[in-house]
């Protein structure tokens, strides 16, 4: 059909794919790096992003080299995200002045934040966002409104209950967001954000009322370590597919002089399910913004996505491997022996398949030199001080010094107060990422007041009113 032919709704859902497809192509190296950081964390570490922009498997330089990971990246990440577990703040409200209406304000904020916190298990969602930003160096957190959501308060005439609503908040993948500029920092302040995820059908006939046919959609998962008759094989593949899903993209424009109220967009399937303004009162002064709240573990200058601990840990990653991997390649010489035969003076291809067993028997060549031994002797000195150097790095730059680990840090110190200063230092680098996860606690409180100052309705907020049945929020 020419492009002339097409009806307004289709023009609009092959802008929206359009936007898309060019979002996706910018950012493409990103999501590449991203994908490293997954496979190197689950412990696929002999592959690299190829000239192509592609994750590859790195070929061996002999057949015979050890290919083997010694992870510690994951162990870093699982100390990282340890200690960020701690970091549960309460969210509180404090009152503006003196005056009680402001008082009862504060006090009812703080009573619907308390019973949001525990109903939708904020704790367990801020800890799949925190494993995303330490990952990929970037997470988010969207607030909406579930319609579907809390108690039921009533059944229509055809049978189907009337919830009273609720806020919902999801902790998304960097992979899902797409920001119009990698170059703007703030979210608030992007052009516009598409946010794409794959829907069952069934699940999207639900949401807009619309049946769409569905296809096989290819999700990216770090493929599992298949092990061959000499080393492991880590390669990530695309394997697993959706049957019966389709693409869902939601275009966010943030308001303009043409859009006062901003604009939605909901395209699948080549249909437009939604068109409409920003559906959220959730900015300053009650304007409309996006639902979405980013994490970052290491912030960018001048970059929308942060940066992980990850990337900085890889090329140690690869040097340790390597150290440890050649060691051991040495120890087998040593071990196994490295046998010297005069050419044509023994059966080189049986040799070669038994080795020097016990109480072999070797036939050689009459007036021909028997095999013997080489003398490799024993492991240089520099494999060890080369591996206590990378294991030293790695503390350095991942920032999560381990007192048990570190036993000469502490020696003498008896007292309380000089213990605490030290768990005090060695957990400062995050500090940073610490106030990233607390700035975006924040800004989901802002966004649950909000959104229940838009939707609740009176009978709902009653119920954290307490004695004084104050509504004023």
């Amino acid at each position: 059909m020419e492009n002339g032919n097409l009806s307004p709704e289709e023009k609009l859902a092959g802008e929206v794919e359009n936007d898309f497809l060019r979002l996706q192509q910018e950012r493409k190296s990103l999501e590449r790096s991203w994908q490293l950081n997954m496979n190197f964390v689950s412990g696929n570490q002999f592959c690299g992003i190829d000239a192509k922009g592609e994750i590859a498997e790195e070929d061996k330089t002999y057949f015979w080299q050890q290919r083997l990971a010694f992870n510690h990246i994951a162990a870093i990440v699982d100390t990282r995200l340890s200690k960020l577990s701690r970091i549960r703040p309460t969210l509180t409200v404090r009152a503006a002045s003196d005056e009680e209406s402001d008082r009862h304000s504060a006090e009812l904020s703080s009573a619907i934040l308390a019973a949001v916190h525990d109903s939708l298990d904020l704790d367990g969602v801020m800890n799949g966002a925190t494993l995303w930003s330490e990952v990929c160096g970037t997470a988010f957190y969207k607030v909406v409104w579930n319609a579907e959501g809390g108690n039921t308060v009533g059944v229509t005439e055809c049978g189907k209950a009337v919830k009273e609503g609720n806020v919902a908040v999801v902790a998304v993948s960097p992979f899902e967001i797409y920001p119009y500029s990698l170059s703007v920092e703030s979210v608030s302040a992007q052009p516009g954000i598409i946010h794409a995820k794959a829907l069952p059908v069934e699940e999207i006939y639900d949401m807009y009322g619309v049946r769409l046919a569905g296809r096989d959609i290819k999700d990216f998962i770090t493929a599992s370590t298949v092990q061959n008759s000499d080393c492991p094989t880590n390669m990530p593949q695309i394997t697993a597919i959706k049957h019966g899903y389709e693409l869902v993209l939601e275009r966010y424009i943030r308001p303009t002089s043409e859009y006062p109220e901003g604009r939605l967009t909901v395209v699948a399937g080549g249909k437009v399910l939604f068109d409409g303004g920003l559906p959220y009162i959730n900015g300053e002064d009650g304007a409309r913004d996006y639902p979405f709240i980013k994490q970052v573990s290491m912030p960018v200058a001048g970059s929308f996505f942060g940066t992980s601990v990850v990337e900085r840990l890889i090329p140690l990653q690869r040097a340790y491997n390597a150290v440890k991997c050649r060691k051991h390649e040495f120890l087998n010489r040593i071990a196994m022996g490295v046998v010297a035969v005069e050419d044509g003076s023994v059966d080189a291809d049986e040799l070669a398949e038994d080795g020097l067993m016990p109480g072999k028997v070797i036939a050689y060549r009459q007036g021909g030199k028997p095999p013997e031994m080489l003398t490799l002797g024993s492991v240089p000195s520099e494999f060890g001080e080369e591996e206590e150097n990378i294991l030293n790095e790695f503390v350095k730059v991942a920032g999560t010094g381990n007192l048990t680990d570190n036993k000469t840090g502490f020696t003498g110190i008896t007292s309380a107060t000089g213990l605490q200063l030290i768990i005090e230092q060695d957990d400062q680098r995050l500090n940073l990422t610490y106030n990233y996860m607390k700035r975006a606690l924040k800004m989901i409180g802002r966004h649950v007041l909000r959104l229940f100052r838009q939707f609740a309705s009176d009978v709902r907020l009653l119920k954290y009113a307490g004695q004084n049945d104050t509504l004023n929020i």
